[in-house]
């Protein structure tokens, strides 16, 4: 096999899905790059993450990614999608999925680039993750956090470690990027009131509520793809009362 072309073809059924969810995208402002961000997220948070390598070979297969220079820039953005995910669906998922995209990458197309390198649990990490907090929660981040005021743990792991190692770092995924991991990371674990803070998050970023609709709609297909009922998550209408 020669090394210029993929080992695997994609499955007719993730082609779908795939084609689905960037067709809903194109409805929206948010550019040809976004729509693979949800779907990398939701693969990750739900029952098969390892199909992870469905979507890098579907991506691969499109115009713009051919050049090892660009399939290096792709996986730099998936990578950095899983990477934020796992405060949001834990370690492990994240890790099968970006594996099961390793076993499929020519070795001309890895990245070896490393972002958290030289990482510090500093007052400048807590500022910049205190910052990105704020401009999601505004007037309800001290209540928030007030919520864990008998579980400083988890107070501090928000602001230093969620917010602060994880969702503020801007190397490689922007303001509307991470937040394409993080809502459609929540919703696909059917979780109601972290669903209910980041569609408020999403629409206080300035995405007009038809657009944050296209991505609850999208978080649904996926689950309907794998027979997961979101049956607890908020509709967006039901949280615009609180935008």
């Amino acid at each position: 096999m020669s090394s210029s072309s993929p080992t695997t073809e994609v499955q007719p059924r993730f082609q779908q899905l795939f084609t689905g969810l960037e067709k809903r995208f194109q409805s929206t402002t948010l550019g040809s790059d976004k729509w693979y961000i949800l779907a990398i997220t939701t693969l990750a948070a739900g029952p098969d993450p390892e199909c992870a390598d469905q979507l890098y070979l579907h991506l691969c297969s499109q115009p713009g990614n051919s050049a090892p220079s660009e399939r290096q820039a792709l996986v730099r953005r998936l990578r950095e999608a899983l990477f934020k995910a796992v405060p949001i669906v834990g370690v492990c998922r994240p890790l099968e999925a970006i594996l099961s995209i390793g076993k499929v990458e020519r070795e001309e197309d890895k990245d070896y680039t490393f972002t958290r390198e030289g990482w510090q649990c500093d007052q400048a990490n807590h500022d910049r993750g205190a910052a990105w907090m704020q401009k999601l929660y505004a007037q309800n981040t001290s209540g928030t956090l007030n919520l864990f005021a008998a579980h400083k743990d988890f107070s501090w792991l928000s602001e230093d470690i969620t917010y602060g190692l994880f969702l503020s770092d801007r190397q490689v995924l922007d303001d509307v990027d991470t937040q394409l991991v993080v809502l459609p990371g929540i919703m696909s674990q059917n979780l109601p009131n972290e669903t209910h803070w980041h569609i408020r998050g999403t629409r206080r970023l300035g995405l007009p509520k038809e657009e944050v609709q296209v991505i609850w709609d999208c978080v649904q297909l996926v689950a309907q793809f794998f027979d997961v009922k979101l049956n607890k998550v908020p509709t967006v209408e039901q949280v615009e009362y609180d935008v």
